[in-house]
């Protein structure tokens, strides 16, 4: 079964956000990487023209956990989805409606404007379909009868894609009682084994993911072949809602986004320490593993990026700006400026392997429709390292690279997996290049004892490449680690080392992150945590509380002692009761509460409230502080 896939015009560099977007799926749907095409009721002169029906009798026993199950499932429910909103609004034009991630959509061209209300009439519409046991059917058409049918239809949207599709493309339609789909399908032979579905909300989306193109209205929905599992599904969907990072975030006062600068997020005090406790960590395990940082400039003029590629396939994405009547780019990736300084001087190969990270703020232009809070953005920090090393040195290096980012992640609580995929058929690069970077990877997965899943193919078209997947606290998944094997960057730069028998040979390049996006990794954060970070990368890690101003001095006493001691501390010094204090405390999930008063301050004590375990008692304020310090040390 096809798969949708949108990547980079250049994968020369890791992607920002590696999951495909709905919008993004829509223009590739668009551009030929899907077909979704849908009508009314077919004449039966014109489906005579060219008669192949071909109900999918081999998915009859299909199950929604076999290989391609969800999607074959979740793409028959958009098609009954479609079915149900023309019964119910005859006038709507239809666009698109794949299955994507969770889910699936369809996206409507009407007057009228969706409400909750229409959500669950269209439902109702939908489970009608459902118990009429309409059985699909593929028929294909030729090419100018198939436009001529759209057209009589007045479905606009469909005769462009069809119009955009290859001379040679089978034109093919599954047929549903009286409503037709042109789609590629594959579909499950009859409505009737979508049982389990739910509509979740209404969105707009821009015709083909184009700004300047007409907004529809996108109805998302999600379905199963089992009750339990949609209800399963529905909790962990309420769960998301409570963990919102955007919401979080305002609450605990860590970021926003305000209307002067969509898609670039301001971070305010506490989102600033919770950066910088990131940035520290990261720092302070690069510099044990033997890594330098570097830092490349934020804009850099055009031949830099005609070498690297990107002015050619990817300016669309990338903010340019004159200087001095020349072209620059505000950098949209740190790699080209880190080949830069690889080639600021003469290597051999005894430097190597020469392990060089960067913290690099790098901007993208992304569609509005896209941004989402801090997990698609405008302007970001990329945790990026270059490992510039010699053929024999792969497998160690790889080995070092997943141990470093196993660290950082089992650090955070995340599980997670990891995928590796090979070359692509679009590949650059001799093919035996290939075969040694992939036998690398694959033995150094091999020897770690690690788990894999491979994908054929699937690797970026200079290198192979190895992802890692995390799994946060609710059984999301997120791909933010990567490890990337290039021989082109080194060929585009003209990089070199002098090698043992003193010729000039071109050095093997791993590009790597683990957090991907900082920004994104806070959002990620966030909702794994539910906002209730762990000690260590609380931005508020404990907070003094006064029964009455009349202790307000010895408040200020032991916060300058915590301070000394390199505790995060706030004092709450307001004239309000000590049981408002410790709500307001709760609310913004601060670790440790220390409530003082007369006794408290007579014997140099505080009493401690725990977020996570209540009242514990009153201690030494050394005491508390030998305590909180080694739960910082220990990152538990």
């Amino acid at each position: 079964m096809d798969k949708i896939k949108i990547s980079l015009p250049d994968e020369s560099i890791k992607e920002y956000e590696e999951k495909v977007t709905p919008m993004q799926v829509a223009k590739g749907i668009s551009e030929g990487l899907a077909r979704v095409v849908t009508g009314a009721k077919v004449n039966d002169e014109l489906v005579g023209l060219d008669e192949e029906i071909d109900s999918d009798a081999d998915l009859t026993l299909l199950k929604f956990n076999d290989d391609g199950g969800e999607e074959v499932f979740r793409h028959t429910s958009s098609h009954i989805l479609a079915n149900a909103v023309k019964r119910l609004f005859p006038d709507t034009k239809l666009a698109i409606g794949p299955a994507i991630k969770d889910g699936f959509y369809y996206d409507f061209d009407t007057e009228h404007r969706f409400s909750e209300d229409d959500l669950e009439k269209i439902e109702k519409e939908m489970k009608k379909i459902v118990k009429e046991d309409l059985s699909m059917e593929k028929f294909v058409l030729p090419r100018d009868k198939a436009i001529e049918y759209l057209k009589e239809q007045g479905e606009d949207y469909k005769v462009e894609l069809v119009e955009d599709l290859p001379e040679d493309e089978e034109i093919s339609f599954y047929k549903q009682g009286d409503f037709i789909d042109l789609c590629r399908g594959p579909h499950l032979p009859s409505t009737k084994k979508v049982k389990a579905f739910k509509l979740l909300n209404v969105a707009g989306a821009y015709w083909r993911g184009d700004e300047n193109r007409k907004m529809l209205q996108r109805i998302y929905g999600t379905s199963f072949e089992k009750k339990k599992d949609l209800d399963a599904y529905i909790e962990r969907m309420e769960e998301a809602k409570k963990r919102d990072h955007r919401k979080l975030g305002k609450e605990l006062g860590l970021f926003t986004i305000l209307e002067e600068g969509p898609g670039f997020p301001f971070f305010l005090p506490k989102g600033t320490e919770l950066k910088n406790t990131l940035l520290d960590f990261w720092r302070d395990l690069h510099k044990k593993k033997d890594y330098v940082e570097i830092e490349t400039p934020l804009i850099l003029n055009r031949k830099l990026w005609e070498t690297s590629g990107h002015w050619n396939h990817y300016r669309e994405n990338m903010y340019t700006v004159k200087i001095d009547e020349e072209d620059y780019a505000i950098k949209p990736m740190n790699c080209p400026g880190g080949m830069l300084v690889y080639k600021n001087e003469l290597h051999s190969y005894r430097d190597f392997p020469m392990r060089v990270a960067e913290i690099g703020r790098v901007h993208r232009h992304e569609l509005s429709g896209v941004l989402h809070g801090l997990m698609r953005v405008r302007a970001f920090t990329q945790d990026d390292a270059h490992i510039f090393m010699l053929p024999e040195q792969i497998k160690d290096e790889i080995k070092n690279v997943v141990n470093k980012i196993d660290e950082i992640y089992t650090t955070f609580d995340f599980k997670y997996n990891i995928e590796l995929s090979t070359r692509p058929e679009n590949s650059m690069g001799a093919e035996e290049d290939w075969d040694m970077a992939e036998t690398a990877l694959r033995e150094a997965l091999e020897e770690l004892g690690v788990d894999y899943i491979l994908n054929e193919g699937d690797g970026a078209f200079y290198g192979p490449k190895i992802d890692f997947h995390l799994e946060d606290a609710i059984g999301r998944t997120w791909q933010c680690g990567t490890i990337q094997l290039d021989f082109q960057l080194p060929q585009r730069f003209d990089l070199s080392y002098i090698g043992d028998d003193g010729d000039k040979h071109k050095p093997i390049v791993i590009h790597t992150a683990a957090f991907g996006s900082i920004e994104r990794f806070i959002g990620i954060l966030i909702e794994h945590y539910a906002g209730k970070f762990p000690t260590w990368l609380a931005p508020v890690q404990a907070t003094i509380l006064p029964i009455s101003d009349k202790f307000n001095d010895y408040a200020r006493e032991v916060k300058k002692e915590l301070r000394k001691n390199g505790i995060k501390v706030e004092l709450d010094d307001r004239s309000e009761k000590i049981g408002y204090k410790i709500r307001e405390a709760q609310l913004q999930q601060i670790p440790y509460m220390l409530v003082v008063g007369e006794k408290e301050a007579s014997e140099e004590k505080v009493s401690v409230r725990s977020r996570k375990d209540g009242d514990t008692g009153a201690m030494k304020v050394n005491e508390f502080i030998e305590k909180i310090v080694k739960e910082i040390k220990e990152k538990k």
